[in-house]
């Protein structure tokens, strides 16, 4: 028995020989690895998926640790990407992991070959990017699955999937129809969305790294470095909310289940 055999050994008994050999071939790209995408490319590795794309052009910051997969004490100021790709391949040293450390953005969207993939998954914070990005995936003959907002959750039993249209009660996916409607654009088919209706509020003070001047290291120059010592990976974003590890997590593994049952659906079809 090789060793891929062996590692999905549970897998196949369950899904069987056929729908194992179409999800070795697929070929998925996840747009942003944070606290959603990381552990999404986690589920997808462990269920047999072998060739995966990684897109997201941050680098770990400690305020990562509470809630993304890759990132530990060791791992902060590496490549997100690079350190995932590590990761990922210690679970399957065969699979195919590319790392791409790039925003998508307008500037960019042409760079990536969206219909060369069979399943595409938004885990994209940002608002005009996120909806180029629908846009885009939903013109493309792909399998689509987004993220909508998985910050200042708490209850995991108020996870759900929807049909994007039809989601309530949650504040990006109201931001993104708006702004379709605004711009008169709109996604060209339906697609489906992890999502949570549940909003708390902030409680304690927004800080970033904790520190005036963020110490965050380079993995191959180690702590203190001059090029690092006034820039906080962590802080770019125009509001910071609070969020948990056990929610963006089953987020990532909902997104993760729509590709494996999409899949597994298609290959035992005649």
């Amino acid at each position: 028995m090789g060793i891929e055999q062996a590692i999905f050994r549970r897998t196949e008994l369950l899904l069987g020989n056929e729908p194992m050999a179409q999800l070795a071939e697929k070929r998925v790209i996840i747009f942003g690895v944070g606290g959603v995408g990381s552990w999404c490319a986690e589920s997808l590795v462990r269920s047999g998926i072998r060739r995966l794309t990684i897109v997201d052009s941050d680098r770990v910051c400690i305020t990562n640790i509470n809630r993304q997969l890759m990132a530990t004490t060791k791992t902060v100021g590496m490549v997100k990407v690079e350190a995932l790709r590590d990761r990922l391949l210690t679970i399957n040293p065969g699979a195919e992991i590319t790392a791409m450390q790039q925003i998508f953005s307008a500037e960019t969207a042409a760079s990536f070959d969206i219909a060369g993939y069979d399943y595409v998954i938004d885990a994209i914070d940002s608002l005009k990017d996120k909806a180029l990005l629908i846009l885009m995936a939903c013109q493309a003959k792909v399998g689509f699955f987004s993220s909508m907002g998985a910050a200042l959750k708490l209850d995991p039993t108020r996870i759900r999937t929807a049909e994007f249209w039809k989601i309530q009660g949650d504040p990006l996916a109201r931001a993104l129809r708006k702004r379709f409607k605004r711009d008169g654009q709109y996604p060209r088919r339906k697609f489906l969305c992890v999502y949570s209706d549940e909003l708390l509020q902030n409680k304690g003070q927004n800080a970033t790294c904790g520190t005036e001047q963020c110490m965050c290291p380079k993995a191959k120059n180690g702590p203190g470095d001059p090029a690092l010592l006034n820039h906080e990976w962590c802080s770019s974003k125009a509001q910071i909310n609070g969020t948990l590890a056990h929610i963006t997590a089953i987020f990532g593994f909902m997104l993760a289940g729509l590709v494996v049952q999409d899949a597994v659906k298609s290959a035992k079809m005649p």
